[in-house]
């Protein structure tokens, strides 16, 4: 008997692409045209800038910003329902990459070492409520900080311990101590850019004011002016000494 053999049939196999997860949002954007509350909010929001790349212009392991988006999530992404901190500081990163704001899944994860709202009668509930809920829970935010530039005694602070906030006591002086950056952040009275107003400024650990690049300018400029004043000073002095020991008939070069 002849047994017929039937080829065999190839089993048609369905590849299966290999899964690759959803990418985050890539059509962000950093500007939505509107402006800070007032002319001293940006002056405020500039002066904690400027003063810290100041006090820190050895260093490049850090990023402070402000007024910019930060992006946290695809859905505050897509729905664009959260702008960015008045004043901010991300420690351990490079602080010489480029940024137009601040991307969470684009810097490893990482989030604000500290903040500073500057507040004002209409955002002050917001700045004690959602914003506060979003630092505390989603950010894990370490020191939290809100000011009012046109009420002196409006300084608040508070720092995460065990995953909620706490409220952070004033010296004697009325300053609150910022763990995260090592510096205290107290008020100072003064005029800045023809502004004259109560001003949220940093102090170092012995109490120094921090002071800003043209401060720093300043100070230069005295010192040097006070050391040519010394040096005009010591000259004149030497050629009277010259001139007395002339009439005394002794060659001053002698001396």
């Amino acid at each position: 008997m002849t047994t017929e053999t039937s080829p065999k049939t190839e089993l048609a196999t369905e590849v299966t692409p290999d899964w690759e997860p959803p990418m985050p949002p890539t059509d962000l954007i950093f500007d939505d045209g509107e402006l800070l509350e007032s002319k001293r909010h940006r002056i405020a929001m500039n002066l904690l800038i400027d003063s810290l790349y100041q006090h820190w212009s050895d260093r490049t392991d850090f990023f402070a910003g402000g007024n910019m988006f930060i992006y946290y999530s695809s859905a505050q992404a897509r729905n664009r329902d959260y702008k960015g901190p008045d004043f901010f500081v991300v420690l351990d990163v490079d602080g010489k990459t480029d940024r137009q704001g601040w991307v969470v899944w684009e810097e490893e994860g990482r989030y604000p070492d500290m903040i500073v709202e500057l507040t004002s009668s209409s955002t002050a509930s917001v700045d004690i409520g959602k914003k506060k809920d979003i630092y505390e829970r989603t950010f894990r935010t370490p020191n939290y900080f809100i000011f009012n530039p046109f009420d002196r005694k409006s300084l608040k602070g508070w720092r995460l311990q065990n995953k909620k906030y706490q409220e952070l006591q004033q010296d004697d002086r009325g300053w609150l101590w910022c763990e995260e950056l090592e510096l205290w952040l107290g008020t100072w009275e003064g005029t800045i850019l023809q502004e004259s107003a109560v001003w949220l400024r940093f102090y170092d650990s012995e109490g120094n004011l921090v002071l800003l690049p043209g401060e720093v300018a300043e100070q230069e400029r005295q010192r040097a002016e006070q050391e040519s004043q010394r040096a005009e000073q010591e000259r004149q002095r030497a050629e009277r000494l010259a001139a007395k020991l002339k009439e005394l008939g002794v060659d001053p070069d002698s001396v």
